[in-house]
This record gives C-alpha cells, structure tokens and sequence, in this order.
C-alpha cells in the first residue's frame, strides 16, 4: 500500500537537492586538480608506490569505497594498486586508540606504512580533525605527499597539506561531492593508467 508523503517531506528532499548545487559547483573550480591529482598519482603507483586514505564516520566509508576501486576496479579491466584504507584494521585501530590516544590511531599506522613517493588521502567535512591532522603531519615527515578533501574553506587541515579541495556546502553535501570527486579522481587515474601502460 503507497504511503502518502507530506509537503513538508517534499521541501526537505528538495532542498538537500538544491543543496548539491553548490557543492558539485566547488568541484567544478577544482576539475583541474583532480585531473592533475589522478595522473600523478597513476605516475606513482605504475611505478609501486601507494596510497594510503583516512577520514572518520561517513568520510572512513568513502575512505574504503575509493581504495576498494582501485584494488578491485574502476570501470574497466586493469591491474590492482596498492591502496589501504587506514581505518580497516580494526586491531591496528584498537590498539594504537587504547595505548596511544584516539587522535594517533592514523598517525602511527602512517608512520609504520608510508615511504617517501607515496600518497595520503584524508578526508574530512570540517578540516579540525585532530586525528587527520596528525596524520597529515606523519605522512610529510616521511617525505610523503598529502591531499585532503575537505568541506568549506579556511580550515587547518587544508593549511597542513600539500594539496587541498574544499567544498563550499553543508556537511552533507559535502560527503556527497568527495564520493563524486573520488569517482571523477578514479576515472582519471584509470584512464592515466591506460596511456602511460601503453607507453612502456
């Protein structure tokens, strides 16, 4: 039996609708560094270096959607890549939480896991996550590099990175544009992967 829906109902899903607007429109002003963000990246990994993401809640999810494309696959056949998602060893994160403090549980495994060459991710609606922080300082002591997606501009984690992509939106929106940002980053380092294969 249909459920009747309420006006009300409607001005809700209508206006997170022309909330996205926005949020696609910052995403827009950065096509360029996604497209530069995936041919660098696929430089790196051809070659064996990695990717290592985090972020916390909703962001952790997108965190895994992305390395899940690219150790499984994209949109069409090609190798598997070298990418963790650091919140996916529930052990590491216990440990390294119980022993050391919630705002290390990225850190260390960024200090144990990342080389000079490699990448992190980090993902975040506010850009004050005290644990992405950390994180983003391990990974440029190592001589790594460090992008963020975040939500609206000025925040600190987008000061500490080398590269940033912040999102003019509420936070909501704003989880919804880093999904699309890492299908259109996949899409590049995919299609990255294809030439720079074909030239060696």
């Amino acid at each position: 039996m249909p459920v009747a829906h309420t006006p009300q109902g409607v001005d809700v899903v209508l206006e997170h609708l022309f909330q996205v607007g926005p949020a696609v429109a910052s995403l827009r002003r950065e096509s360029s560094r996604l497209a530069e963000w995936g041919e660098d990246l696929a430089r790196r990994l051809i070659v064996g270096h990695r990717i290592l993401a985090a972020g916390n809640g909703g962001s952790a999810a997108e965190v895994q959607h992305f390395t899940a494309e690219l150790l499984g696959r994209y949109s069409g056949e090609r190798p598997p890549f070298s990418a963790i998602a650091l919140h996916g060893d529930s052990s590491a994160m216990t440990a390294i939480g119980n022993d050391y403090g919630y705002d290390s549980v990225f850190a260390r495994q960024v200090t144990g896991h990342i080389r000079r060459g490699d990448v992190l991710l980090l993902l975040t609606t506010s850009g004050r996550s005290p644990n992405l922080l950390a994180a983003a300082r391990a990974a440029k002591e190592a001589g790594a590099t460090t992008w963020a997606l975040t939500g609206p501009a000025p925040n600190p984690l987008a000061d500490v990175v080398d590269e940033a992509i912040c999102v003019n939106a509420p936070a909501p929106n704003v989880q919804e544009a880093h999904l699309i940002a890492l299908h259109a980053l996949c899409g590049c380092f995919d299609a990255a992967v294809e030439r720079l294969v074909g030239q060696l």
